[in-house]
């Protein structure tokens, strides 16, 4: 494992070249603040002239601070140890870290694992962008930005001298896209219509309150969840959106009691999904009638009633997991000749329905929890046509159910990720 303490050497000193096992070489010495040393030996040269000047390339690197601490590092150790030390300390998000781990484990150290740090070139990961961009062009993308954010804590961690990814890119048949932009399929977005009779025969399922929060809020699944009576304010009827479920960072399945270890309340995606939404009248409405429920079975259960007060929850309190949606979803579309359209889609034509609707794009974002108007409609407005007009009765019900916001409603353009900006290139 590598030592981090190692770059934060105070002083150094550079012995003379010398005969080291029928060759030549020298040692480097590194001072810390504390009094130890640590020696680290160059050696392996035919001549005394190589070793000189190997000596003298060392020193210069000392002086410039470019010197490597870090010998004989593998790729996959390298990345162990960033995804442990580093990403670990800077995301929040358990589901973040695990895809950065999947693509460490899946795509890098699959074609670079067995390389030494120091000897991995530009062509390298040209080679590698190539590859993935050829499998996957949004696995191409997770890559690049894996590789990206890994190389540059390599240079800071004096692992290599030069970041070999610096001004790499993809592959030209890959659309370059702005800063954390996605396309959707224009095909999987329900129009008014089928969201008419979505929300009616989702009453008969026991996933109605989320296919509302989801179609009519723009909330997602963990978000949904999460959200308690407590988040409504009854009086101005808006919902304040403030943590989601998920599994915390560094924890273990063992340490939580069963059946919960996914379903522990943490921060939310990031400081910009901290907001509050005005409450639909159609919204607020079924909340009232599953609050109605849910004090109903507190009453009937009270001794094992888990009173959190949860409102998308099972008949005993319990919080539901963000994959309970999926069953009844998948049948309720097939039920009613719906698009087998996923349930992220759903999110996707909220957002469709406020750009129909002329809402600012601004607006929208806050709603949705992004950081700016440009990543809301780079990721969900590509066509503001997607949706096809409905009937006049259908234009009137939608009208009734969506939420509304002043067109100059601003938003603070200093909530992105920290962790993420400035890293997508």
């Amino acid at each position: 494992m590598i030592n981090l303490k190692l770059q934060n050497y105070v002083d150094w000193h550079v012995k003379p070249v010398m005969k080291i096992k029928g060759c030549y070489g020298y040692r480097v010495i590194l001072k810390y603040q504390d009094g130890s040393e640590k020696t680290q030996q160059k050696s392996g040269f035919q001549t005394a002239r190589e070793a000189e000047k190997a000596r003298k390339e060392t020193i210069g690197e000392l002086y410039n601070g470019t010197y490597i601490v870090y010998v004989n590092v593998s790729v996959k150790d390298f990345m162990e140890f960033w995804l442990e030390n580093d990403i670990k300390a800077r995301v929040k998000s358990y589901e973040t870290y695990a895809t950065f781990s999947r693509t460490v484990k899946n795509h890098i150290n699959s074609a670079l694992g067995n390389r030494k740090m120091d000897s991995v070139a530009a062509s390298d990961i040209q080679a590698l962008y190539n590859a993935m961009a050829e499998y996957s062009v949004p696995v191409a993308r997770m890559v690049k930005t894996v590789i990206n954010i890994s190389m540059r804590y390599a240079v800071e961690m004096k692992v290599i001298t030069a970041n070999p990814a610096k001004g790499i890119n993809l592959p030209r048949k890959v659309k370059k896209l702005p800063y954390h932009a996605r396309n959707i399929d224009t095909q999987k977005t329900l129009t008014m219509e089928q969201i008419h009779v979505l929300l009616e025969k989702s009453k008969e399922t026991p996933i109605h309150m989320q296919v509302l929060f989801n179609v009519l809020m723009g909330l997602r699944r963990s978000e949904i969840i999460a959200v308690k009576y407590s988040d409504v304010d009854y009086v101005n009827r808006t919902l304040r959106v403030e943590r989601q479920l998920g599994i915390i960072l560094n924890s273990e399945k063992g340490d939580f009691a069963p059946k919960t270890y996914t379903k522990q309340e943490i921060c939310p995606k990031t400081r910009s999904s901290v907001r509050e939404l005005p409450i639909p009248d159609y919204v607020f409405e079924a909340i009232l009638r599953e609050q109605e429920i849910y004090e109903k079975n507190k009453r009937r259960r009270s001794s094992t009633f888990q009173d959190s007060g949860y409102i998308c929850c099972s008949s005993s309190g319990r919080p539901r997991s963000k994959n309970y949606h999926w069953k009844h979803y998948k049948k309720l579309l097939q039920d009613n000749g719906l698009p087998d359209i996923r349930w992220h889609d759903l999110r996707s034509t909220f957002c469709t329905l406020l750009l129909k609707n002329n809402f600012n794009p601004k607006a929208i974002a806050k709603l949705l929890g992004h950081t700016d108007e440009i990543i809301s409609i780079n990721v969900y407005g590509d066509n503001r046509e997607i949706i096809a007009d409905g009937l006049p009765e259908i234009e009137d019900f939608m009208k009734e159910v969506l939420p509304d916001m002043q067109p100059g409603e601003e938003n603070d353009q200093s909530d992105v990720c920290p962790y993420i900006e400035g890293y997508f290139e």
